[in-house]
């Protein structure tokens, strides 16, 4: 007789939040849910984004993020714009910020007991050194790249986290 199986573990949830949600996090949003598909981790890993502000609620990604992340192979097109809340950080494994005042924003709103999810996803960059996730908002091009450097570093090392972790497969 086999043992029976084990439920299934609910999915690591990762929130990743700038300011209003169009530039910064949708694209971590858009490149770290590319990384856990090519890992096959879909069943694994749900991702998230949202704004500590709610200035675009609804909108989708700026454009320029949009085209850029394209270009890379990342398509940020069905994400929209949304405030984040009390709840998310509660319902979140893992909240990433961009930069230290998204930081201090996202713990004004956290509940208490789950400050310690929140981090700044630069914590994981391995090859990008850079305190932040600069807004790229006013900027040009270089801006957009830049920031892509930056997050597609932070998020191969992101999920390398997460395997080790929660335990997940490897291919």
């Amino acid at each position: 007789m086999s043992a029976p199986e084990k439920p299934a573990a609910p999915p690591v949830r990762v929130l990743f939040v700038c300011m209003g949600n169009i530039c910064r996090s949708p694209s971590a949003h858009g490149v770290f849910r590319h990384c856990v598909r090519q890992a096959g981790l879909e069943e694994h890993i749900t991702v998230v984004s949202a704004g500590t502000h709610g200035y675009h609620v609804g909108a989708p990604p700026d454009e320029r993020s949009q085209a850029h992340a394209a270009r890379r192979g990342y398509d940020l097109s069905d994400l929209r714009a949304s405030r984040l809340s009390a709840s998310d950080c509660a319902a979140a494994d893992h909240v990433l910020v961009m930069d230290e005042a998204n930081l201090r924003d996202t713990l004004d709103l956290c509940p208490p007991e789950h400050a310690h999810k929140v981090r700044l996803l630069t914590q994981h960059s391995r090859r990008v050194n850079s305190p932040d996730v600069p807004d790229p908002y006013y900027g040009g091009a270089a801006g957009f790249e830049h920031v892509l450097d930056i997050i597609e570093d932070a998020c191969a090392e992101l999920l390398e986290h997460l395997r080790q972790q929660h335990g997940l497969p490897t291919r």
